[in-house]
């Protein structure tokens, strides 16, 4: 069964001149239309489910737009836009489907910057914790994105019913991750180390983990690993494809949100394949 996507314009409609605007999901959205992905529009998470995942004080200060740092501006009505992105993982948690929504998640912890790092790296609420926590099942998150998912981290450290699992560029920003500990297992990897590599360390990750123990799988996604991204790690368009036969193998209901990922019709591309990918069941 073809994987839904989770999609809503109203992402789009903030932003513009930042190189986390609207244009890297809306050139998304029309590659995947174009190969006939069914949409689904999501609801904005609760606060409910926000504060399960982040302190009150952080949440009054996101609402009154008191978050701004260099990366990451306090644009009008933010809060709704980082609500809504939440849902979106909410939903894509519900039907085993793929949120592509903005903004993005994985670098914001519970009080905001994560782990020491000065700025949140475009995000504002962490949808994929957002969304392991209202399912509130044991959980495997795969962060594939070409960053390390530091407020991700920093959410789970020490939980029992979650491991995450990070492959990702290193040294790079946010400078984190070079180490595992306890249920967070990092594997960072030098720039553009190519998909051999990168595939092998993906195999040693998930061959560390008993994947019985876990319910689900949330995959965060960020394509910027691409080689021609931010934060390459010299992966290509069927490099995806061959992600997401590993994640078929582990025969768990998956989900997907959007991370990272600079280059629009390329994310749709990537995107495209990872699905594809996810079908099959032989890596």
């Amino acid at each position: 069964m073809k994987t839904k996507i989770i999609f809503s314009e109203k992402s789009l409609n903030y932003g513009g001149w930042h190189i986390e605007g609207p244009q890297r999901l809306k050139m998304a959205y029309e590659v995947l239309k174009a190969k006939n992905y069914e949409f689904i529009e999501p609801n904005p998470a609760s606060e409910e489910d926000v504060l399960r995942a982040h302190d009150s004080d952080y949440v009054w200060n996101l609402k009154k737009g008191l978050v701004e740092d260099p990366d990451t501006p306090a644009y009008d009505n933010i809060y709704e836009h980082a609500r809504l992105s939440a849902g979106g993982a909410i939903l894509a948690a519900k039907i085993n489907g793929f949120s592509l929504m903005r903004p993005p998640g994985h670098h914001v912890g519970r009080n905001g910057a994560a782990l020491g790092v000065y700025t949140r790296g475009f995000c504002y609420l962490n949808n994929v914790a957002i969304a392991v926590k209202a399912l509130n099942k044991p959980a495997l998150i795969l962060d594939i994105d070409g960053h390390h998912g530091n407020g991700t981290q920093e959410i789970f450290q020490g939980d029992k019913k979650v491991v995450y699992v990070s492959l990702h560029r290193y040294p790079h920003y946010p400078g984190t991750g070079e180490y595992s500990e306890g249920n967070c297992l990092n594997f960072p990897l030098p720039a553009d180390c190519g998909e051999q590599r990168y595939l092998e360390t993906l195999d040693e990750a998930l061959g560390m983990i008993n994947v019985d123990k876990f319910e689900v799988v949330a995959i965060s996604v960020g394509l910027d690993a691409h080689f021609k991204d931010l934060a390459s790690l010299g992966l290509k368009e069927n490099s995806y494809r061959k992600i997401g036969k590993r994640i078929a193998a582990l025969e768990k209901n998956a989900f997907f949100v959007m991370e990272g990922g600079y280059v629009g019709e390329q994310n749709g591309k990537d995107i495209d394949q990872l699905l594809r990918g996810c079908e099959e069941k032989t890596a």
